[in-house]
């Protein structure tokens, strides 16, 4: 039987061989069935992984695989979850100095100043975003070690670690010294005498073991969507009552402590305005300079950003990018509604703590009361997720190549919290040294490390130096380092004058 010329199979097989990735041709005739069908085989098996690399932005070649090691768990968590946890990782306490941050600058100024400090805080999570695609990693540790080596590791797990421990004592700091005066306030105790309930240091301790512990034991940061939402659901009740308290404020406003018989009119002019009640575009003061910091670390949420596209469900860079940018406009929209109602209540008579200026119109008042008990909820809330990229740069630091093991898990956050609350109790004068360590942590973390990982971890022949890319993030770390010498020159003015105005807007 002439079957035998048949085999059109081989024939066509080299020029498909000669395509194969690793160079290696075949001759035509020397092959066997069996052998063409098995490099097929292997062509094929290649061909699936590069596409499957190339659909999850990685690279194709085997060695960036075998490095690839971005997260203990599968992403399950939904895009609306991820905007909650990724939003309130942004709301910090600072937007109860944004109203004092508007005196001091006028409205338009800082509309402008926001919106840049916005922008800039989108452009600094696109840098992270893409400089994690190109090398297949989503913790900002492993990304310091790609660029720099372990002393980029190094430097990126202690500044994250610094800020957070700051941001969560401060956060702490808010729950001892407000949760008492607002329970003797509900109470209606005038002349506390001692009452356990009333001590700030238990209450802490009661909030940290009862609430913030439970919620960082979570496996996945993703689990935390629920409590975010609640959490932002509490500033969005804030931000409602300073809207409504603007209109139900006279102006000027009467002080508790004076003599509410005093008249208003007598500080009015002939035509019946008083120059105090009307607001002010542009205002430049000695002041001015002391809330550009405050602005500048209004959107800080790095390190959380990292671990919260880990976890992302269906996770690419687009969509990390669209939950980043949706929990930046939403903030920046309660951000300048809180700023600007509460400057038009109080407009020059504005404190840099905006419930403690409510508190001269009446202590007792049951909506402020309310308000101070959802910011209360809210930072509480927050804690947590502040916590998760400490836990994840220790275990990045000291156990980086171990799988998730629950012990240490549990034991790494319980030391992290008792060790701040032993902070929040002992130390009431840390808050400064605190305020050093954000001065220099968080320009770090928005705008130095973004861009020089950038500008180390892109390839020359993607993004030459003198790129435009390139040269943006070189313009980026620079003012990274204006921010620092800003933050850090005010702190030292503070301190030599006795005074506290500088503050990190988080």
């Amino acid at each position: 039987m002439d079957v035998e010329p048949a085999p059109a199979v081989p024939v066509s097989a080299p020029a498909e061989m000669n395509s194969i990735p690793n160079g290696k041709g075949h001759e035509t005739g020397e092959e066997t069935t069996a052998a063409v069908q098995d490099s097929n085989c292997k062509h094929t098996k290649e061909y699936t992984e590069a596409n499957l690399a190339e659909s999850q932005e990685f690279l194709s070649n085997m060695e960036d695989k075998k490095t690839t090691r971005f997260t203990d768990f599968e992403g399950k968590t939904s895009f609306g979850m991820s905007v909650f946890n990724l939003g309130n990782a942004i709301m910090g306490s600072g937007i109860l100095g944004l109203s004092y941050a508007m005196a001091n600058t006028g409205v338009v100024l800082f509309l402008v100043l926001l919106t840049v400090v916005a922008v800039l805080s989108s452009y600094s999570i696109h840098l992270l975003l893409k400089s994690s695609g190109i090398v297949g990693i989503r913790a900002y540790e492993q990304l310091g070690q790609r660029a720099f080596g372990t002393p980029g590791k190094m430097a990126a797990g202690i500044a994250i670690t610094l800020q957070n421990i700051g941001a969560m004592s401060s956060y702490l700091y808010i729950v001892k010294y407000e949760f008492p005066l607002v329970i003797q306030a509900f109470l209606g105790i005038d002349k506390p005498s001692g009452e356990w309930y009333l001590n700030g240091n238990y209450l802490v301790i009661m909030v940290s073991i009862s609430v913030i512990l439970p919620l960082a034991l979570m496996k996945q940061l993703g689990y935390l969507g629920y409590t975010s939402g609640f959490s932002l659901t509490c500033m969005v009740f804030f931000l409602i009552s300073v809207i409504y308290k603007k209109f139900h404020t006279p102006c000027p406003f009467l002080d508790f402590t004076f003599n509410r018989t005093a008249s208003v009119t007598a500080v009015t002019n002939d035509t019946g305005y008083n120059p105090a009640c009307i607001p002010k575009m542009v205002n430049l003061n000695s002041q001015t300079a002391y809330t550009i910091p405050i602005l500048a670390f209004a959107f800080v949420c790095h390190p959380e950003v990292l671990p919260i596209y880990t976890e992302l469900k269906n996770p690419t860079k687009q969509r990390m990018q669209h939950v980043s940018n949706i929990s930046i406009v939403v903030m920046y929209t309660m951000y300048f509604l809180a700023a600007l109602f509460g400057y038009l209540t109080f407009y020059g008579e504005v404190e840099s703590e905006l419930l403690h200026t409510y508190s001269r119109l009446d202590p007792y008042d049951t909506l402020i009361l309310c308000v101070r008990l959802a910011v209360l909820t809210a930072v509480t809330l927050t804690v947590p997720i502040v916590l998760f990229p400490v836990r994840r740069a220790i275990q990045q630091l000291f156990f980086p190549n171990k799988t998730f093991y629950w012990p240490r898990h549990i034991a790494i956050a319980f030391t992290l919290l008792t060790l701040i609350n032993m902070l929040v109790i002992f130390a009431p004068n840390i808050l400064g040294i605190f305020g050093i360590i954000g001065a220099t942590s968080a320009p770090c973390l928005i705008f130095i490390f973004p861009a020089v990982f950038y500008i180390r971890i892109v390839p020359e022949e993607e993004e030459p130096m003198r790129s435009t890319p390139k040269i943006l993030a070189a313009c980026f770390a620079g003012i990274g380092f204006l921010f620092m010498i800003m933050s850090l020159s005010f702190i030292l003015i503070d301190w030599t004058s006795g005074s506290s105005k500088a503050s990190s807007g988080h």
